[in-house]
């Protein structure tokens, strides 16, 4: 028993300096800790703010745990005083109550702040007009459409540094989640709804998109590449897919929408209204859920059409029973 004491207390220090050395070797991968937007910069900072706050906690408890344990040990040697009748101290239970709860109440400011600072749906203040992207999550890819720009992409997405980018979100397969770890944190998208996100490009690069929501088969494979550049480069980006040979068509975004992997995909055109259609195709007259600033001119016919589905008034049933009373009993 002693020798195994004797090996654990050897190989403590090198299995700690092991565990330092593969954690170092995962921070290429810490992503959302080296943002390049300021949503990104905003959710790191809580991050951050939290980590810290909870380890005022977590390091002294921990460390008198470990204290406790070694200097009240069962051992001859041990000079520990011996207080069999005590039980109670107010220094030490307004220590490890007070200390806490101030914790807690600056968390909870602090992320209440922040919450509504990070807002997916608020705006980004700049002086640029946000450029906007409808995304639509597939089994299994992305499809990302530009209105103003009239072209469309699969599994690649192109924005220009330093500009706002309205997302607009929403889904023709399973729910997924939309996530570019380095520009700021995930938001689901779901069909039957249409979803805002603003994220804004800091600094010109690539940056890693994905899917983080399990969907079936490929999930793995709905990953695509972001390219911030220039707004010169974005333009001639955004003419030169112009020119592609392919337009995206309603039988093309059908047989698009059919389950299966993809390559990146270039379209010159897209049809006017898709977006809006695939929102509202399993609706079945029912109101769509959007955030604010979804509505576009070129949207607005069919929406009025869905708003006027559901406010045609309900033609009364001649073979209902007139009598309500078991109703207004409940």
């Amino acid at each position: 028993m002693m020798k195994m004491r004797k090996f654990v207390k050897a190989a403590f220090p090198i299995l700690a300096l092991a565990m330092i050395v593969l954690l170092a070797g995962c921070s290429n991968q810490a992503m959302v800790l080296d943002p390049k937007g300021p949503i990104g910069a905003g959710q790191r900072d809580l991050i951050v703010i939290s980590t810290i706050l909870c380890a005022v906690i977590l390091v002294p408890v921990l460390a008198l745990t470990a204290w406790i344990v070694w200097r009240y040990r069962d051992s001859k040697d041990n000079k520990a005083t011996y207080k069999p009748n005590w039980s109670h101290s107010n220094t030490l239970e307004t220590i490890w109550w007070g200390i806490p709860i101030v914790i807690i109440l600056i968390l909870a400011i602090v992320t209440a702040r922040y919450t509504y600072a990070l807002e997916p749906s608020k705006v980004i203040q700049s002086e640029k007009k946000p450029v906007t992207i409808q995304v639509t999550s597939l089994d299994w890819k992305w499809l990302f459409m530009y209105p103003e720009q009239g072209i469309a992409t699969v599994n690649y997405l192109q924005i220009p540094e330093g500009t706002p980018i309205k997302f607009e979100l929403t889904s023709d397969a399973p729910m997924n989640s939309f996530w570019i770890p380095q520009l700021g944190g995930q938001i689901y998208s779901m069909s039957g709804m249409a979803m805002t996100l603003y994220l804004q490009a800091d600094e010109i690069g690539h940056y890693f998109g994905t899917g983080a929501n399990f969907s079936g088969e490929h999930f793995a494979d709905m990953t695509f590449d972001v390219n911030a550049t220039s707004q010169a480069d974005f333009d001639a980006w955004v003419a030169k897919t112009k020119q592609a040979p392919t337009a995206l068509t309603m039988d093309g975004y059908d047989a698009l929408a059919k389950p299966g992997k993809s390559g990146v995909q270039y379209f010159s055109s897209i049809p006017d209204g898709l977006f809006q259609h695939i929102v509202t195709k399993y609706a079945n007259g029912q109101m769509i859920h959007t955030q604010p600033g979804m509505h576009s001119p070129q949207h607005k016919m069919k929406e009025e059409s869905v708003v006027d589905e559901v406010k045609k008034p309900q033609q009364p049933d001649p073979k209902a029973p007139m009598d309500h009373g078991s109703m207004n009993n409940h």
